[in-house]
């Protein structure tokens, strides 16, 4: 089939080889604008467009997809399909509509859980065993078009959200090659959504990462877990931020009651633990400003932290 392709981060560079190793002509990727990245403020390329230039496909970077002069560029290429895959624009019905098949959207959920933006990371901290990859026959909603196909990835108790992006991209990439096939073959009976039975998953930002101990232990772990590795979760100790990186729950064999949440409950060679609203949490990885991430091992032959300290909540 002949493919506009829709995406701009690293999620999205697998669907694009997986499309082309398939012998699928994608004769346009489509990515947000370059952005100034890192100290040095330099111009970087999207994944996507690093991608494509690879494979000498041409990239259109639009401020606006909604734009006419947009618009009218799509048309010139008079592609069978669009496949959109984490693009950051919403779609305007002229584009929806543009190509024979529409546009086909891979989305990391199994929808019509976690419609949103940030699917992968929400299905961590809500605690799901199993999440997946939908692709969806896009419309004018959010995340709300007719289901095509879907897979699962199991949540494994130890998987961060950077780990379960990696299964989720690679399995998405999988789905779409095949979606288009049964598409092209007229097998595929589109699926209504119902209503969603989570929360939207909403985009990530920074302050999400900020742990409050009040929590219970295993909400906080898999926080950590999901946010791992972007934001990240962290806490104060001596006025310094700590990014906490690895955890674990304590099995509640110690008797914490009474004991304020945040406060340094037992400190080991390898590990301490925090209360928290609901049992203790033990820390096995962390990072302080200007170093590198740690296990908590080497923080504590280099760092002193005692039992009655508090990690704070800002």
């Amino acid at each position: 089939m002949r493919i506009i392709f829709m995406g701009t981060p690293d999620f999205s560079v697998g669907t694009l080889e997986a499309l082309i190793e398939a012998g699928h002509d994608v004769c346009l990727a489509v990515t947000q604008p370059d952005k100034p990245k890192g100290r040095g403020k330099e111009i970087q390329f999207t994944p996507v467009k690093e991608a494509a230039l690879r494979h000498h496909i041409p990239v259109f970077q639009p401020r606006r997809v909604r734009e006419a002069e947009c618009i009218q560029e799509l048309r010139k290429y008079e592609a069978d399909v669009m496949v959109v895959i984490a693009f950051g624009q919403i779609l305007p019905r002229e584009i929806l509509e543009m190509t024979p098949y529409g546009c086909i959207n891979v989305h990391a959920s199994l929808l019509p859980k976690y419609r949103g933006a940030a699917p992968i990371q929400w299905s961590i901290i809500c605690g799901e065993e199993v999440t997946g990859v939908t692709t969806m026959q896009m419309d004018e909603g959010l995340d709300t078009g007719d289901m095509l196909l879907k897979t699962e990835v199991v949540i494994t108790p130890e998987e961060t959200g950077e780990t379960l992006h990696d299964k989720l991209a690679e399995a998405g990439a999988e789905l779409c090659v095949k979606t288009l096939v049964e598409l092209e073959a007229g097998t595929i009976q589109p699926e209504k959504q119902g209503e969603t039975p989570t929360i939207y998953a909403k985009m990530l930002d920074k302050k999400l990462g900020n742990i409050d101990w009040s929590k219970p232990a295993v909400e906080i772990e898999r926080l950590i877990r999901g946010l791992n590795s972007w934001p990240g979760a962290y806490t104060y100790w001596n006025s310094k931020v700590l990014k906490i990186w690895r955890t674990k729950v304590s099995d509640g064999s110690a008797d914490t009651s009474g004991i304020i949440p945040g406060t340094v409950t037992r400190v080991e060679k390898d590990c301490f633990f925090v209360q928290t609203g609901n049992g203790e949490l033990g820390i096995l990885e962390l990072q302080i400003p200007g170093k590198k991430r740690m296990d908590t091992g080497a923080f504590l032959r280099g760092y002193q932290i005692n039992i009655g300290e508090i990690l704070v909540t800002v």
